[in-house]
Order: C-alpha cells, then structure tokens, then sequence
C-alpha cells in the first residue's frame, strides 16, 4: 500500500462518485446503437481498469481468493474501527475460554513489560504474538521484529493459530525500522520486510490460520514496499495479483500509482516508461480513462498518449492497445501504425473495422466485425459506462462489436442478420432487437425465426412476478410477436406466445371477440363483441396490444418514453428499411396507440346498436372514458348528442357511464326501421285518419251486404 495519505483522500473521493448503475428516479435506460448510428461506429468504448489490470498480475496457486466477510484493509489499519472489530472477531479463534479472557486484556494494556507479565502462561505463540503487537503499538519496532522472530522460530506445530499474523507483522516492522534507520541499513530492512512479506504468504498456503487474509493482505504490502524502492515493475504486478486475489486494495492502489504517473515530469516519465509493467499500467489507465467525467477531457491525457506512443513505438505486446488508446484520442495515423503491428485479437480487429469505416471502406468493415467478434470471448466484460446522453451500456466487446456489425447489415439489407447480432446480446441491445423485430423485420420473418430459434423459457412464477423479477429476453421476444400478431389479425396464432396463462387467455378472450365481431348475424351480437373487445384493448392493452418500443413503449411498462429518431435515408440507412418501418407503424402512431384502437372498436359496436337504445349512449359514454385523445372525445359526444337518446347520466358523460343492454337494444331495431316512414306520414296525419275511417264503414257495410245476400240465398 502507498504511504502518501493526501492522494488517497481524493482516491476515495473519487472513487465514491456515481460511476456505475445511479438513479435518482426512473428507470435505468440502456444504450440504444441504432439511435446515432454514425456515432455507435466512431466512437471505442473506453475500457475498463480492473479488466485492465487483471491482464498484469497473476494467480497464485494455493491462495485463497478475498471474501466479503473479511475486512481487507488498504491503509492506516489499526486507526480503522472496522480492522480492529474484525481483528478482534477474529483473535480468540481457536482458543480455549480462559486464554481468550487473557489475550483480551492484554489488547487493552499500554506497557509491554505489563503484557509480558500478564501472558507468561499462554502458549509461547500466544505469548510472544502478545508482547510483538505491544511493541508494535508502542511504537518499538525493534522490539516486536525480535518478538515475531522468535514466534517463528518455534517448530511449526506450536505456532498454528499466529505464524501468518507474526510473518505479516514482522515485515510490517521492520518497514517501520526502514525508516528510522541510517545510511546503508534502510535498503536491507526493507529486503528483509519483503521477505516476511512472501513468507506470510506461503504460511498461509501452507494451512496456518489466516481469518483475516493476511496473505492476500502481504501482496499489497510487499508492493509499497517495492514502491519504496523504486522497483515500478514489482510494485504493480504485486497490486495486479492481490487485485486478481480479489482485494480491492490492489485496484484503488494501482489507480494510484497510475495517477502518480500523470503527476511525473517528463524526463522521470520516460524513464519510468522504459518498464514494460509501467507501460501497461499507463495503457490500462489510458484506455479506461476516456469519458469518465462526461465533458472535455484532460489536457493532459493528450500530453500522456505522446510520452507513451512515443516510448513504445517499437512494442508489439501491447500494439492493439495502444491502437486503440491513439483512436480513442483521434490519432488515427498513430492507431493504423499501432495495429499494423499487433496480433488478431478482438480489439486489434475491432480498431481495424473502425479504421476501415473511416476509410469509406463498409466491405472491410464488415469483415473486420466479424474476426473481431470471433476473437472476443463471450464472457468478456468492461463493466459499466456511459455515454454522452448518460445512457447506460455495459460493455461485453463481442456483443458490442455484433451490435456494430448489425448497423452495416441494415444498410446492405440483411434485416434477419441485422436482428440475429442484436438478440444475441440478449438484455443489452434489447431496445436495438426490439425495435428491428417490431419496424423492420415482417411478421412472417420474425414467425420464422422466433419458432426455429426462441423456444418459450419456462413461465415466471407468481412470488417472481410479485418480485419484479425481469423477463427472460426471449419472453420478452415472444410476447412482442404475440401482440404483433393480435395488432395484424392473425388471432388463431397469437395466444400461444404470451408468456403466461393470464396473457394467454386474455389473447384468446380478445381474438375470439374480434372473430366473433365479424362473424356473427345478428347486429346487437356483433356490437357487443366489438363493445367488449374495446373493453379488453383499453384495459390491458399494453400487454396485448402496444408496441415494445416506440410509441407504447411496453419495455418500459408505457410509463416512460424515449426521446424519438427520425429515420431518414442516408449514408448509414437504406430507404429499404425507411419504408419497411413506416409500413410497420402504429395506426395511429402515437402514444398508447391502443386507446384509440379501443375507441374504434367501440365506435364500431355504435355503429351496429339502434341509435334511440340506452346501449347506443352508453358505449358512446364508454368510448369517451377511454381518454385517447379530446378530439376523439369531443366527436364522441358531439354524435351522441346529434344521435343518441337522452339519458339521465348524459350530465357526466365519459365519467359516469351505464353498462350498455344489448338486450333491450333488440327491441330498438324495429321501431327505428319504421320511424322513417312514420315522420314522412306524419303532415297527412288528419287525412289519413279520416280515411281511415271511410275505409273501415265502408268495409263493415259490404260485410254486411254480403250476409245478407248469403241468407237469402239459403233461404231459396
């Protein structure tokens, strides 16, 4: 660990600062590659330091990893509460009840002659353990060094429980002698702290007790040491290990050491430069450093990229990197004379495809993308970053690099290429995907690939739902297709797809009452299946209905939009894909496009209901509550009052509404057939009647006449 405590404080500062997932409220929103297409192509996401740093140090063999349990330390320990109560946690392991009461008071004595004292009758571990760390408190390294000797010096089966706490202590004081000793004798303490140091480490391997990790703890230790010395190169591949280990003190240190080189001057720079760790601890820094602020960045990078470039010209085992870090800082010349040089990795690939597109080059892009995708493993990640809309990307470069590849399959037309790359990242690009699944790809393309390729996931049980736990992403897939198909009519198809059996039986209620609004004679029957399939598309019609992306926004649960793209042909964008989105657009395209879905379809059961019927104003009412837009809902009441019969509700109309009775609306169709020729009858009202009236005497007296004349007849 470094010593100098005013860098540091700001280290901590800084490290404090929101660099990863934060939110003040909302959602978190992803990166979307597609938005700005040309950008998502120029811009190298800058990489990650501790990924950075992993490739510096290495594993050792028998170590255990650090755990969250035990509190690793990176400086002033015995001044930290949180060191001490582990400490404390951790000291009366292994020893019987009247040996812990003993070590815990001796912990509370200042005088090392009083600890001697006090701990004759411990075990000679326990004992001399006790009087080094009293000397050590006391400041009286020479003292605790002879007591840690002495600890070790005992056969091994006498010392399990303190052998890695006197090893790491030892080389804890004897540093501290370091610097209290004269000319000549600084450089042999420190050897020998380093010493005790790797032996701490060795013990701990060896199965001596090690609750508080001190082994992991030695690698930082030994690396200030080095530091001292000036020995750069140990220095950081001892941080890189024990960051490896899983100490955070090796990542935060060698942030430090990293922003102690910005600090050199020039000439101690290049000198330091000439290390072939300190190169790669300036690349990792470098390349991880870019954006990190959100705004212009340092002056001094810039300075740091040309010390660097120009102390590595000749390297080859780091050229990919530092091909990237020169595009990264738009030397576009230094980065084609950097990856000339280096291997076929992954970056190296993926500098050369950016190059490519630079040069006008998309065939050469194309196949860069693609050997850089190859290169990449899966598992590779960068961590978190954002970019400079403050979206939040985390950066797998394979899937990164396929999502880029997607942009130029778009172009050229590969639409089911294009939508492959991007749902192979599954969650990162799930905007991208979804936008190309809904806008770009048919319906029966993306039928094809769903069915060959995304078989449904097993359904999310009600504790997750409750949990908000997210949906697999092919769920998510599946569902887009299933309300794609319920939108295009496809309504025997479109069931299956959902992913639960609440969604599922929704879907069949819903296509069942489309079907049945087509399909059935009677027009009373017909409205009401239009009625309620209204009802079903305005409650849950961002389950079944909307679009995942723009303009529902489903991804989002519709409580959140995304700032729009206009979409226009351009050097990135056919006019292709132009015109297969504005075919795929919502009708009508705006946001919950499905209220005004459900508002047609409930003018639709109007339609079909006699205009005099309560049923006629109460889906009218209903239409009205659906809240699609004021246009629509003033034309609804503007028909119903030209239209429609009084009812006593009509006062709140759209908020206080009858359930519509399509049965009493039966009795409607007859008198509202008839009323036409009625109004027409009605100025010839008195004639008709007296007509009438000619027309029955006359009627009564030839009844009459013709009686008489069958009984005279008779009477023959």
């Amino acid at each position: 660990m470094l010593t100098r405590k005013w860098p540091r404080r700001l280290l901590c500062l800084s490290l404090s600062l929101p660099l990863g997932q934060v939110l003040a409220c909302g959602p978190e929103f992803g990166i979307r590659l597609l938005d700005d297409r040309a950008q998502s192509l120029a811009d190298l996401p800058e990489g990650n330091f501790r990924f950075e740093i992993s490739r510096l140090g290495h594993v050792i063999a028998g170590l255990k990893p650090a755990s969250e349990e035990t509190f690793n330390p990176d400086y002033n320990y015995d001044d930290l509460p949180t060191y001490v109560a582990h400490r404390n946690q951790a000291e009366p392991m292994g020893l019987t009840p009247p040996q812990k009461a003993v070590v815990e008071r001796l912990r509370a004595l200042d005088d090392v002659d009083q600890v001697a004292s006090e701990a004759a009758n411990l075990p000679a571990e326990l004992r001399l353990y006790a009087i080094g760390a009293a000397a050590f408190s006391a400041a009286d390294y020479q003292r605790a060094a002879e007591s840690f000797r002495e600890l070790l010096a005992l056969p091994a089966d006498q010392r399990p429980l303190r052998s890695t706490w006197a090893a790491y202590s030892l080389g804890r004081a004897l540093f501290s002698l370091s610097a209290e000793a004269g000319r000549g004798e600084p450089a042999v303490l420190l050897e020998q702290a380093r010493a005790a140091f790797r032996q701490t480490r060795e013990l701990s391997i060896a199965g001596f007790s090690d609750p508080l990790e001190l082994g992991i703890a030695s690698l930082g230790e030994e690396a200030r040491v080095a530091y001292t010395v000036d020995d750069w190169n140990s220095a950081i591949d001892l941080y890189a290990t024990q960051s490896l280990q899983g100490s955070q003190v090796g990542y935060s240190s060698l942030l430090q050491l990293a922003g102690d080189l910005s600090t050199q001057s020039d000439e101690r720079l290049r000198q330091l430069l000439e290390h072939k760790a300190v190169q790669q601890l300036l690349t990792a820094y470098l390349l991880s450093r870019v954006g990190w602020w959100g705004g212009e960045e340092p002056s001094i990078d810039k300075h740091l990229v040309e010390l660097l470039q120009a102390s590595t010209r000749n390297s080859l085992e780091n050229a990919e990197r530092l091909a990237a870090v020169s595009y990264q800082h738009a030397d576009y010349d230094s980065a084609k004379a950097f990856v000339d040089k280096a291997a076929d990795s992954g970056l190296a690939w993926w500098v050369r495809a950016k190059l490519a597109l630079r040069d006008g080059d998309k065939v050469a892009a194309a196949a860069a993308y693609a050997k850089a995708s190859q290169a990449f493993p899966k598992e590779e990640s960068w961590g978190g970053r954002r970019n400079a809309n403050w979206d939040y990307e985390v950066v797998q470069p394979k899937c990164r690099v396929e999502g880029e590849s997607a942009i130029l399959a778009l172009q050229r037309g590969d639409y089911l290429q294009a939508f492959d790359q991007l749902y192979r990242a599954q969650s990162l690009y799930w905007y991208d995907a979804a936008m190309v699944a809904e806008r770009v790809l048919t319906l029966a393309e993306l039928k094809q690939y769903v069915d060959a390729q995304v078989p449904a996931p097993p359904a999310l049980s009600q504790q997750d739902r409750d949990n908000y736990v997210p949906l697999p992403v092919a769920a998510s897939l599946r569902d887009l297709l299933g309300r794609r198909l319920l939108r295009e009519g496809h309504y025997d198809e479109a069931p299956a797809y959902f992913d639960n059996p609440d969604l599922q039986n929704k879907a069949k209620a819903y296509a069942q009452l489309r079907q049945e609004a087509e399909s059935k004679w009677w027009p009373s029957s017909r409205a009401e299946a239009y009625f309620n399939a209204s009802t079903l598309a305005r409650k849950w019609g961002m389950e079944l209905l909307g679009y995942e992306m723009a303009p529902d926004y489903a991804s989002l649960g519709g409580s959140y939009s995304l700032e729009p793209v206009e979409l226009k042909v351009g050097p990135l964008v056919a006019e292709g894909e132009v015109q297969r989105q504005q075919a795929s657009a919502a009708q009508p395209d705006v946001r919950y496009h499905y209220r005004f879905v459900a508002t047609a379809l409930a003018s639709q059961a109007a339609d079909l209901l006699p205009h005099t019927s309560q049923a006629f104003a109460a889906v009218l009412c209903k239409a009205v509550s659906y809240n699609s837009s004021l246009e629509e809902q003033s034309a609804l009441y503007q028909r119903y009052v030209k239209e429609g019969p009084y009812v006593e509700w009509a006062g709140d109309f759209g908020h206080q509404c009858q359930e519509p009775d399509f049965r009493k609306a039966d009795k409607r169709y007859v008198t509202q057939a008839v009323e036409p020729v009625r109004s027409a009858l009605r100025p010839y009202k008195a004639w008709l009647e007296a007509g009438g009236t000619v027309l029955v005497v006359a009627v009564a007296l030839g009844w009459i006449s013709r009686r008489r004349r069958k009984a005279r007849m008779s009477a023959q």
